[in-house]
């Protein structure tokens, strides 16, 4: 009974365990980052706030360091007029279709007392760049947000 009680939970665990592509991206995330730069799917000026906490031009420069063994990280805002200072956030990535290569990027401050998350596509990740997509509606119309980062 004993035997069959340890199969049972050792199925379990590997069952809810990453797949290897996921385990691979959060390999690859792992390290300091630079969020060099951020541009909008639309011209125009844009009163936006990230992740409620920050302008375009305060994440723009932004450090950011992944720790995937506990998916957590933290990241850095050092601008002028900026609320300057560190922010823990945890992170989750999750593999929605392994042909087309995309991948979910949840991102939850830790501090966060409204318990919001927000969600990015993982859209490209090098050894060296990353680049995260979130895709909004704006008065009805899709709107997208790029991120492109580049590893320290």
């Amino acid at each position: 009974m004993k035997k069959i009680m340890l199969l049972m939970f050792v199925a379990t665990i590997f069952s809810c365990a990453a797949s290897k592509s996921v385990r691979t991206k959060e390999k690859t995330i792992k390290g300091n980052w630079v969020l060099n730069k951020i541009t909008y799917s639309k011209t125009g000026d844009y009163n936006v706030t990230m992740f409620n906490d920050a302008t375009k031009e305060c994440l723009e420069g932004s450090s950011w360091k992944f720790v995937p063994n506990n998916n957590s990280g933290v990241y850095t805002v050092d601008g002028a007029n900026c609320i300057t200072g560190e922010r823990d956030f945890i992170f989750v990535i999750q593999e929605i279709d392994e042909t087309s290569g995309y991948y979910d990027f949840l991102l939850k401050p830790k501090n966060n007392e409204s318990n919001i998350g927000f969600r990015v596509e993982l859209s490209n990740l090098t050894e060296s760049t990353m680049k995260w997509k979130q895709n909004l509606m704006v008065n009805g119309t899709p709107f997208i947000i790029n991120m492109d980062f580049i590893k320290q």
